[in-house]
């Protein structure tokens, strides 16, 4: 009896809270939504968020190197970086209870006020917290005249019902046990969002969990080489060949240890070092970006991700500090982003392409002198260049903006 008490009880007050939202909060909502666009005027070209991404921050400097206006904003922060132009959790109205439980209909409402585009992931912009109001929030932003490019960054979008690697679906219930629990709501906000979005993009091994996109893309991932490269030791050396003084040194820094493969590059430096190899792993995890960077810049080689299938933020990194990346490309994908025209042949990348499995030969090829890292090393810039510079990203993105009406308001900036 009690156990059904407490279900009645459960969805009596489910239903009173569904009813004060239909019958109070939506109307409202549309209501201010309905003033806004009568009388207020869009001042930025490009809102970015609520994710608190690090993408968002470099996606920011390439709309802006295509003449956009461009603003981030979050919710909250992570502990890689909090450098974001609006922070709602900072904000002065979230000393009252009232305020703080609505303080993502509030930077929803501030969003577009202020932004005549946004750029969100698949999880959804800043209403997505609400489940009553997440379903209509594509509806709320047209109704806003606010248009939405959505595009994914890993989670958002891995519907594991559809995932191919097996190793990534083991993987992910090894590192998330617990993520199972939300493949439905990922299924729903991927429909919703490529349903309700205005643009939608893909890429990377996301493709496997998409069923439409507007841009395909090798990866959205931009990067500014110029900050980077201040990070660059300038008394880096890359040795011709690897002693006891002075090691073969990998750095790898993985925030999901299963589906980067962590263990076996740990093993495959555990056996070397056994068989009298001189090689040195460098671990590290949760470390801001500029401990990451100034680490990478100080290494011989970055590892990347073993299982995954292709590259993400980390090994763009390593690339634009000139280190060759250990990486797992799959097949299907690179022949893909060549049909696509993408990628001109598989030379063009400049990774050392290994999946878990293989990670201890090619370590093993490097110190034997088999594989020429200078040579890689040549490689790593252009290639960034090419496809993730600021000014390749920024072009993308305005090809897509102008597709939605979004017309650059300042001068675009020169190379």
């Amino acid at each position: 009896m009690k156990t059904i008490f407490r279900a009645l009880k459960g969805r009596t007050i489910h239903a009173f809270i569904a009813l004060f939202y239909y019958l109070i909060i939506i109307p409202v909502l549309i209501i201010i939504i309905i003033i806004i666009r009568s009388f207020g005027k869009k001042r930025i070209d490009v809102g970015l968020g609520p994710e608190p991404m690090i993408n968002n921050i470099y996606h920011k400097k390439a709309l802006e190197h295509s003449g956009y206006s461009a603003e981030t904003f979050v919710g909250s922060v992570y502990f890689i970086t909090s450098d974001f132009d609006y922070r709602a959790d900072l904000q002065n109205y979230n000393k009252y209870w009232v305020l703080k439980y609505f303080s993502g209909v509030i930077l929803f409402l501030r969003a577009i006020s202020r932004y005549k585009c946004v750029y969100i992931y698949f999880h959804g912009g800043p209403l997505s917290g609400y489940s009553f109001l997440k379903n209509i929030e594509s509806q709320l932003f047209k109704l806003g005249n606010t248009r939405v490019l959505v595009m994914p960054y890993g989670g958002d979008v891995n519907d594991m019902t559809l995932a191919v690697n097996l190793k990534f679906k083991h993987a992910i219930d090894v590192d998330y046990p617990e993520f199972y629990k939300r493949n439905e709501n990922v299924r729903e906000q991927i429909k919703r969002w490529t349903m309700g979005a205005d643009k939608v993009v893909s890429g990377c091994d996301w493709v496997d969990y998409m069923y439409h996109w507007d841009k395909l893309m090798i990866a959205h991932f931009s990067i500014d080489t110029e900050r980077i490269l201040e990070f660059k030791n300038p008394d880096y050396v890359l040795p011709k060949t690897f002693s006891k003084d002075r090691p073969l040194k990998i750095l790898h820094a993985p925030n999901h240890k299963s589906m980067k493969g962590t263990s076996f590059i740990e093993q495959a430096v555990k056996d070397l070092q056994t068989e009298g190899y001189p090689i040195e792993l460098i671990l590290m995890q949760k470390q801001p970006n500029a401990t990451i960077l100034k680490t990478i810049s100080e290494v011989d080689i970055v590892a990347d991700q073993l299982v995954i299938g292709w590259y993400a933020m980390f090994a763009l990194e390593g690339l634009s500090l000139s280190k060759p990346v250990i990486c797992f490309l799959r097949e299907d994908l690179l022949e893909l982003y060549m049909f696509a025209g993408l990628i001109k042949s598989r030379e063009e990348l400049p990774f050392l392409n290994t999946d878990v499995f293989g990670v201890k030969k090619v370590l093993e090829q490097v110190l034997n002198g088999e594989i020429d890292l200078e040579k890689i090393k040549d490689k790593c810039i252009p290639y960034v260049n090419k496809h993730h510079s600021i000014s390749y990203i920024g072009s993308v993105f305005d090809e897509l903006n102008q597709q939605m009406g979004i017309i650059p308001s300042l001068k675009k900036q020169t190379n």
